[in-house]
């Protein structure tokens, strides 16, 4: 089979480009070298929706940044994902740089951010009372907000996927060539596969496949970034996304509430070579604390955390992002260097190599294309009296696995069972949040585990944590 659009990569990117490659007539197909969407940048990041008065005027990041944050609360609706306006901050900290304000603003305006204001210590303060006694002012950012990372990505996915779009998980793209009939054939650890056009969202190895196929290189470098996730009892310490002043490594170490009810912090920025290297590190940790109590006071960094994190940046040498067909290689088309705000521009991502995948192809468009999804039913969203209703009719419902985010028997099957479902515990854990509550899931993973054993057919020692090497249970004891 020769299909038409291929797409390398199932993160934010790439499923925002078959979501909107779902409204055509098209054969579409993801491939991803993960067990699950959402395997790599997309699910290690700060879950900001960003204003767009940080990227350079006149940038295609500045561009798509602006117009992803404003389809982001249509697009939350549509997918049926939790988003919030909660707003961001800018924060001075040195009278002498209150200059640097000035110049965000500006940006920001020349960029299209709307409703943006400075403010000063006074009224900062009454937004803010755990803030530094140090400040002086702040850009304020009512356009800001934040997201469930997992979530989005996890939603456009589906909607492609219920939509005719494949995914082949474990499918890792190796090498890829074009014929004289200007058809690619992608080389890939499950078999080749060919495709008219190749769409390039493969993160931090989106440089492997340009390189590969351009005589013009690009140069990508894995930036990691540490976070804290502290405890939902710190989740209102504040109430808006509070940035210090951005540097050229970026935004800073940031302190926001999430759309869940913790509190993140976060991220560090330290360029690496290996693409592969999201481990934490005591260094990146201490940094992240000393660098985030100079803005937020008293925070309880050591005594409130129930983990930290890593993950890569796919940073690009100008600091843009690469996205357009390449010009030595018909038909591949790059969408490359996603770095932030790649989260909060993925919807508008997705519409512009769409479009010119559709200027290329002319594809007719689908009369019956969906595009609304409805998420994982949640019961404490629901009435004491519609959830009682609800355990009536489906028992699951009523048997919590995951104590400390009361995850339900129900929840874990809807989420088993639906477009692209889970088959592993991590993809449980992006899907319900079930093992991302205080004890991180060391009371509910054999409970989730017995759940997928029973409902996917696979031994206990088939099941992983997330990947192929993640094993869990390496054999029976009892019948050694």
């Amino acid at each position: 089979m020769v299909y038409d659009v291929i797409i390398i990569g199932a993160g934010v990117s790439g499923s925002a480009v078959a979501r909107e490659l779902s409204r055509y007539k098209l054969n579409v197909c993801v491939l991803e070298k993960g067990e699950d969407v959402c395997s790599g940048t997309s699910k290690a990041n700060s879950a900001i929706v960003h204003a767009g008065f940080d990227a350079a005027e006149g940038s295609l990041m500045a561009k798509l940044n602006v117009e992803g944050n404003e389809m982001m609360g249509d697009l939350a609706k549509d997918l049926d994902i939790p988003f919030k306006r909660n707003g961001s901050l800018v924060v001075c900290i040195h009278k002498e740089e209150l200059g640097g304000l000035q110049e965000l603003y500006d940006r920001g305006i020349k960029n299209g951010v709307k409703e943006l204001r400075i403010i000063g210590k006074e009224e900062l303060l009454k937004m803010e009372p755990n803030l530094s006694d140090n400040v002086e002012g702040a850009l304020y950012a009512p356009t800001g907000g934040i997201i469930c990372p997992f979530m989005l990505n996890i939603a456009m996915a589906e909607n492609a996927n219920v939509n005719g779009v494949d995914f082949r998980f474990n499918t890792k793209a190796e090498k890829l060539t074009r014929d004289e009939e200007g058809i690619w054939h992608i080389r890939t650890n499950n078999g080749e596969y060919l495709t008219k056009y190749v769409v390039n969202a493969a993160g931090v190895y989106s440089d492997y496949f340009h390189n590969m196929v351009s005589k013009d290189k690009i140069h990508i470098t894995p930036r990691r970034g540490d976070y804290c996730l502290l405890d939902k009892e710190m989740g209102s310490f504040v109430s808006h996304t509070i940035f210090p002043q951005p540097t050229k490594l970026g935004k800073g170490v940031l302190v926001s509430p999430t759309i869940h009810g913790n509190l993140i912090v976060g991220p560090t920025a330290i360029d690496i070579e290996d693409k592969e290297a999201t481990a934490t590190t005591q260094a990146g940790i201490d940094d992240l604390m000393t660098k985030a109590g100079m803005h937020v006071k008293n925070l309880p960094i050591g005594r409130k955390v129930i983990t930290s994190f890593a993950g890569l940046r796919a940073h690009e040498d100008h600091h843009e992002f690469v996205i357009g067909e390449v010009k030595d290689a018909p038909n591949f088309i790059d969408c490359a260097g996603i770095e932030s705000p790649g989260l909060t521009s993925s919807p508008a991502i997705g519409r512009m190599v769409a479009g010119i995948i559709r200027d290329l192809a002319k594809p007719e468009e689908k009369e019956n294309w969906i595009g609304t999804r409805k998420g994982i039913l949640n019961p404490a969203n629901l009435s004491l009296e519609e959830r009682n209703d609800l355990i009536k009719k489906n028992p699951a419902y009523g048997q919590i696995i995951c104590r400390c985010e009361s995850i339900s028997e129900g929840e874990i099957l809807d989420a088993i069972h639906r477009p692209l479902g889970a088959r592993s515990l991590d993809a449980v854990k992006r899907r319900t949040r079930a093992g991302m509550g205080r004890c991180q899931a060391g009371f509910c993973s054999p409970r989730v585990m017995e759940i997928l054993h029973r409902e996917l057919g696979l031994s206990m020692e088939e099941l992983r944590k997330n990947d192929s090497a993640s094993y869990i249970v390496f054999e029976r004891t009892k019948e050694v």
